[in-house]
C-alpha cells in the first residue's frame, strides 16, 4: 500500500506563512525607500547582464541582504495574483586599495580630513527575478545623503513591489550593482501552492487546479491527481536548471483522475512537476518535491561525468546543478592519494555542461581533478594521460610566496611537502641541492604562476642509476624463471600426488580370470595409480553400454596423460584373431553385456595399425596362462610384459617419470607377486583352461 511521502500542501523551503497576505490594487510596479534615502524605479525591464567585478574607486553603495514577502496584487476582490515583494538592504563599502607607505605615517587629523563626509553616494541596483518560464530584471536608482555615508555601516533599504509568480513556483532572485563591485546576492524561495486556503480563495486559477499528491511505494513513486471526471489539464515533468532554461522531460494532456508511476531511478533533485488547467491564460503551478530525497541525490551523482577536454579545460556534465568544490591534485605514481594543489578553482555554483578553464600555464599527466560535495570526494579523473602520455616520475616543487616577498620551496611527496634543502631521509631531501639547481637552470617545467606562488615539475629520470637497469632486468628474469620452475614443479607434484590414470582392458574368459584381474587392479591402486576397470563400474557399464563406457574412459585417461593396459588372455587373443582375420567388427550383441574388451577393439586396433599406440598403451599377460609369443605381432609395437615375473618392469612402464625409488618398487613387486600367485593358480585350475591355454601356445596358428 502506498505510504504518503510528500504532500504538496506543505510550503517548501523558506516560505512565509500563508495566513493573511497583504493586498494592494494596481498593475504597475513601484519602489520606496527607508527614511533618509531617495530612490527611483526605471520604467520597463532592463537586460540581465551582471558583468565582471571591478575595483571600487572609493566608498560605494552595495546590497548586503535580501528579504522577500508574499503579497496579493488584486484587480478585483476575488481576482488576485501572487506577488513577491523584495527588500534590499544597503551598506557603504570602503575603498579596498592599500594606502601608500607615506600615507601610513600621516597623523590621525589628516586621515579625518580625507573622509568623504561631504559627498553623497548614488548606486544603480539591479534585481533579477527568475521563475519558470519568466525572467525579469529591474533597475533601482538609490541615493544616500552625505550625512549617512559611513564606511562599513548600513544606510537603509529599498522595497520593490513586486514580481508576479505562479502559485507553487520556485523563484530565484539576484541583486547586484552596475558596475558590479562584489559577488551578487542570491535568494531562492518556494512559493505556496493552491492548497493554502487564503491563496485558494483569492486566486481564480486555483479553483480548477488539479490536486496533486506524491507517494512512494517500494521502488516506485506515484503522482496521484485527484480531480473531477470532467477536468482537463496538462502535466509537465521537467528538470529545473539554475543556469539556463528548464529542460522538459515528459508532457501529457490529461482528463480526470490519474496516477503516474515513476521509477526511483528517474528521481533527481531538480525534477519538478508543473500542472495547469487547459484554459486560456491559466496559471501554471510548479513543485519540486525531490530536492531532499537521498535516492535523487544518488541518482544525480551516478549520472554526473567529469570530462577533461584539454590540458587547460574541463567540463562537469550533469542533469542538475551541483554545489561542488573542484580542486586540482598531484598524483604520484605508486604513492598514496592524490594531493590537492594551490591553484584556485570555483568553489561553488559551478556551471554544469559548460567548459571551464584551469589556471595552468602547462598541462601535465600527473595533474588530476577532484570533485567534492559536502566534504566528500565524488569524482576524480586523470584523463589527460590520453593526450599527454602516461604518468611521469616527476617531482613537483611548490614555490610559496609570503608577505614582504618571503619565499619558501618544498617538494611534494606522499608523506607531505618536504622543505628544500632539508636533512630528512626522504627522496626529495636526498636530492634537494640537485633539484634546486635544476630549478635555477630552467630544467623544470612551470605549471602555474600566481600571486601565492608557483608550481614546477622537475624530471627525475637522470637520477635513476642506469647501470642498475641491466641488473634489475636480470633479477626480474631470474625471478620469473624461478617462479615458472616452481609452478611447473608444483604441477608435477600435483600429478604425482594424484597418481597416473590406468585403464585395464581384458576379456572376461571365466570367473577365475576376472578374480585374477581384480587382484591386479587392487595391487596397482596401492602403487598410487588411479585404476579404471569394468569390474568396478558395473552400474555405469550397464547404463551406458560397453562401447560408450570404453570411449568415455579411454578419452579421459589419454587426456590426463594416462595409459591403457591390454591384458591378453586366451579369450582376448581369440577375439583379436577374429578381428584381424575378418577385418570387421562382430555383430551387435555378439558379446556379453559387460565385455568391454570386445567392444573396445574398434578403437584400439586403429591406434595400433596407424602408429598412434606408442606411449599410450602397454600390454601384459600372465605366466603359465599365455605365452608372450602368443600375443599378436600387431600389439608388440608397445611394451608387453609377463606377470608376475616382470612386475618390476611393468610397474615402471605404468608410472613413467614419476615412478618411486627402485627399492620401493622392488618391495611392491614382491608383495604383488605373492598376492597374484593364489589367484593365478585358481585360474589355471578352472575347467577348460589348460586346453584353451595349449591352443594359444606358440606355433598354434599364424597371426598377422
Amino acid at each position: 500500500m502506498p505510504v504518503p511521502w510528500f504532500l504538496l500542501s506543505l510550503a517548501l523551503g523558506r516560505n512565509p506563512m500563508v495566513v493573511s497576505l497583504e493586498r494592494f490594487v494596481g498593475p504597475r510596479d513601484a519602489a520606496r525607500c527607508s527614511l533618509g534615502l531617495s530612490c527611483h524605479l526605471w520604467d520597463g525591464d532592463v537586460l540581465c547582464l551582471p558583468g565582471s567585478i571591478v575595483s571600487t574607486p572609493g566608498p560605494v553603495l552595495v546590497p548586503t541582504r535580501l528579504q522577500t514577502e508574499l503579497v496579493l496584487r488584486c484587480h478585483q476582490e476575488t481576482d488576485c495574483d501572487l506577488c513577491v515583494r523584495v527588500v534590499v538592504h544597503l551598506a557603504v563599502q570602503e575603498h579596498w586599495e592599500e594606502p601608500g607607505e607615506e600615507e601610513k605615517f600621516e597623523g590621525a587629523a589628516d586621515l579625518e580630513l580625507e573622509k568623504p563626509t561631504n559627498a553623497s553616494l548614488q548606486a544603480q541596483v539591479v534585481l533579477s527575478f527568475h521563475a519558470y518560464p519568466t525572467t525579469r530584471c529591474v533597475l533601482l536608482e538609490v541615493q544616500v545623503p552625505a550625512a549617512l555615508v559611513q564606511p562599513g555601516q548600513s544606510v537603509g533599504s529599498v522595497v520593490f513591489d513586486c514580481f508576479e509568480a505562479a502559485v507553487g513556483a520556485e523563484v530565484r532572485i539576484w541583486s547586484y550593482t552596475q558596475p558590479r563591485y562584489q559577488k551578487e546576492l542570491n535568494f531562492t524561495q518556494q512559493l505556496p501552492d493552491c492548497r493554502g486556503l487564503e491563496v485558494r480563495d483569492s486566486i481564480q486559477s486555483c479553483w480548477a487546479l488539479p490536486w496533486l499528491n506524491v507517494s512512494a511505494d517500494g521502488d516506485s513513486v506515484h503522482l496521484v491527481l485527484a480531480v473531477s471526471e470532467e477536468q482537463h489539464y496538462s502535466l509537465l515533468l521537467y528538470w529545473n536548471q539554475v543556469q539556463g532554461p528548464p529542460k522538459p522531460w515528459w508532457h501529457r494532456n490529461l482528463t480526470g483522475p490519474q496516477t503516474i508511476t515513476l521509477n526511483h531511478t528517474d528521481l533527481l533533485p531538480c525534477l519538478c512537476i508543473q500542472v495547469w488547467p487547459l484554459e486560456p491564460d491559466s496559471v501554471r503551478t510548479s513543485f519540486c518535491p525531490f530536492k531532499e530525497d537521498p535516492r535523487a541525490h544518488r541518482n544525480l551523482w551516478h549520472a554526473t561525468r567529469l570530462r577533461l577536454l584539454s590540458p587547460r579545460t574541463w567540463r562537469l556534465d550533469a542533469p542538475c546543478s551541483l554545489p561542488v568544490e573542484v580542486v586540482l591534485c598531484w598524483w604520484t605514481p605508486g604513492g598514496g592519494p592524490c594531493q590537492p594543489l594551490a591553484p584556485p578553482l570555483p568553489q561553488e555554483n559551478v556551471t554544469v555542461n559548460k567548459a571551464n578553464e584551469f589556471p595552468l600555464l602547462k598541462g601535465h599527466p600527473n595533474i588530476c581533478v577532484q570533485v567534492s560535495s559536502w566534504k566528500k570526494l565524488q569524482l576524480q579523473e586523470c584523463l589527460w594521460a590520453d593526450s599527454l602520455g602516461p604518468f611521469k616520475d616527476d617531482m613537483l616543487l611548490v614555490d610559496t610566496r609570503g608577505p614582504q616577498d618571503n619565499r619558501s620551496l618544498c617538494a611534494l611527496e606522499p608523506s607531505g611537502c618536504t622543505p628544500l634543502p632539508s636533512r630528512d631521509s626522504t627522496r626529495a631531501a636526498r636530492l634537494g641541492e640537485q633539484l634546486i639547481q635544476d630549478l635555477q637552470s630552467g630544467q623544470c617545467l612551470q605549471l602555474w604562476d600566481g600571486d601565492l606562488g608557483a608550481l614546477w615539475a622537475c624530471p627525475m629520470d637522470k637520477y635513476i642509476h642506469k647501470r642498475w637497469v641491466l641488473a634489475w632486468l636480470a633479477f626480474l628474469l631470474f625471478t620469473a624463471a624461478l617462479i615458472l620452475f616452481l609452478l611447473l614443479k608444483k604441477d608435477r607434484m600435483k600429478v604425482a600426488a594424484r597418481g597416473r590414470a590406468a585403464l585395464l582392458l581384458y576379456s572376461a574368459d571365466d570367473v577365475g580370470f576376472e578374480r585374477l584381474v581384480g587382484a591386479l587392479a587392487s595391487a596397482l591402486s596401492h602403487l598410487s595409480l588411479r585404476v579404471a576397470v569394468d569390474l568396478w563400474s558395473r552400474c555405469e557399464l550397464s547404463a551406458q553400454g560397453p562401447l560408450a563406457w570404453f570411449h568415455a574412459q579411454r578419452r579421459q585417461t589419454l587426456q590426463e596423460g594416462g595409459v591403457v593396459v591390454l591384458l591378453f588372455s586366451p579369450g582376448a587373443v581369440a577375439l583379436c584373431r577374429e578381428w584381424l582375420q575378418d577385418g570387421a567388427a562382430a555383430a551387435p550383441g555378439a558379446y556379453g553385456r559387460h565385455d568391454a574388451f570386445a567392444a573396445s577393439l574398434s578403437c584400439v586396433l586403429p591406434d595400433f595399425s596407424q602408429g598412434r599406440a606408442q606411449g599410450r598403451y602397454v600390454g601384459a599377460c600372465f605366466d603359465r596362462l599365455l605365452h608372450l609369443d602368443a600375443v599378436p605381432d600387431l600389439f608388440r609395437t608397445v611394451p608387453v610384459f609377463s606377470l608376475p615375473s616382470q612386475l618390476l618392469e611393468f610397474a615402471g612402464a605404468l608410472q613413467g617419470p614419476s615412478a618411486p625409488h627402485p627399492r620401493r618398487l622392488e618391495e611392491w613387486a614382491e608383495q604383488v607377486s605373492q598376492a597374484l600367485q593364489p589367484a593365478l593358480d585358481s585360474c589355471l585350475q578352472f575347467p577348460g583352461a589348460p586346453e584353451l591355454r595349449r591352443g594359444m601356445e606358440p606355433g598354434a596358428g599364424n597371426w598377422i
